[in-house]
């Protein structure tokens, strides 16, 4: 089989290479590149991220790794996919009060999508497109459908991030690491002699600054409590997350947390911890997935952060392809903008939305 191989210069991706090879593929290596060189960012740390000038140097890992395999390569350039689907859609979200998850719409618009597909238009032929995502993929003959399902490595699981992938996406797709443990993926590049074996995994989408992308200037609003007192200043709705607690500047009698964002009157809603909890959510442009769109109410695992263990909820269908979320215990940090994802027990992600808006607890 003919495979594709997204690269990003790191442990994982560089292992599937190397595995798909030792099984006697006729593997070939594509980096995305998304780094607009043309703009002026303010990066002030030198460290490893999806969006970040040291691309170059990743690209060179991912050149040197085809080079040891003896497969070609490929650099694909996505900016203008990147920058229409990715960046606009961050600014814009942020400017509204809203808190995106730009690694969910990077997956489903530009590595799984923009990627093979600009890769498939400069000719380059293959069958199958891989990726070092950990997440298991199976096809279910019973369903007609490719299913989702969280990795055997329950601390790398990367399935939050990739659940808008579609059918015909899934179709075409290889992720062997869902299997592995991260260490026994470092432990295969070790065999294989890889010099990014004990390569540090990329935490953030981007380390500079992020009003680099918004491109706003500051807007001075109130910081209020729950009760609309006034408690302070601040210099813009979207410096601040739903649940963010450091960097707020006010002093209290216990810790405040940011609890609600009001864009129209460029607020900013501070609370305790209690006041941040929240008993349902409305998820929109809903993605099902391992299963065909739910009809009725039913309960299941849902978890609304990449790091969060799932939390059992009661899921009912609502119309404009919306659906309800009411959570057994009120949940912290419900942030619009973010992702509900939905899981059975044995780990299939049965679907997901994005955050709409959510209510107090009772």
């Amino acid at each position: 089989m003919k495979i594709l191989v997204g690269l990003s210069g790191g442990v994982d991706s560089s292992v599937t290479a190397c595995l798909l090879k030792e099984q006697g593929h006729e593997v070939i290596g594509a980096t995305m590149s998304i780094w607009d060189k043309s703009k002026h960012y303010n990066i002030t740390a030198h460290k490893d991220a999806c969006f970040s000038p040291h691309e170059e140097e990743d690209i060179k890992v991912a050149q040197a790794l085809c080079e040891k395999l003896d497969i070609p390569y490929h650099v694909i350039d996505c900016t203008k996919q990147y920058q229409k689907l990715v960046l606009d859609n961050f600014k814009q979200e942020y400017l509204a009060g809203r808190t995106p998850n730009p690694c969910v719409m990077c997956n489903a618009t530009i590595k799984f999508e923009a990627l093979p597909r600009s890769a498939t238009e400069q000719g380059i032929l293959f069958d199958k497109f891989a990726t070092g995502h950990y997440a298991r993929l199976s096809y279910n003959e019973d369903l007609k459908r490719y299913q989702l399902r969280r990795a055997v490595d329950e601390k790398k699981d990367q399935s939050y991030f990739i659940y808008r992938l579609q059918q015909e996406q899934l179709s075409r797709v290889l992720m062997p690491l869902g299997e592995y443990t991260k260490d026994e993926v470092r432990n295969i590049a070790r065999k294989y002699g890889l010099e990014v074996s004990d390569k540090k995994d990329s935490q953030d989408f981007y380390t500079g600054d992020i009003n680099d992308i918004l491109e706003q200037a500051p807007q001075v609003g109130n910081f209020v409590d729950k009760d609309g007192k006034v408690l302070g200043k601040h210099q813009g709705i979207w410096n601040f997350t739903i649940g963010q607690r450091r960097g707020l500047g006010i002093s209290a009698d216990r810790p405040l947390y940011v609890i609600g964002l009001n864009k129209e009157r460029n607020e900013v809603v501070l609370g305790y911890a209690e006041d941040g909890k929240r008993e349902t959510l409305i998820a929109k442009d809903v993605n099902w997935l391992s299963i065909p769109p739910m009809t009725a109410k039913t309960k299941a695992l849902v978890r609304l952060r990449s790091s969060q263990i799932p939390v059992l909820a009661e899921l009912e269908p609502l119309a404009d392809n919306e659906i309800s979320v009411k959570f057994l215990e009120p949940q912290s940090a419900v942030a619009a903008g973010q992702s509900a994802v939905f899981y059975d027990d044995e780990g299939y992600v049965l679907g997901g939305g994005f955050i709409k808006g959510a209510d107090n607890a009772k």
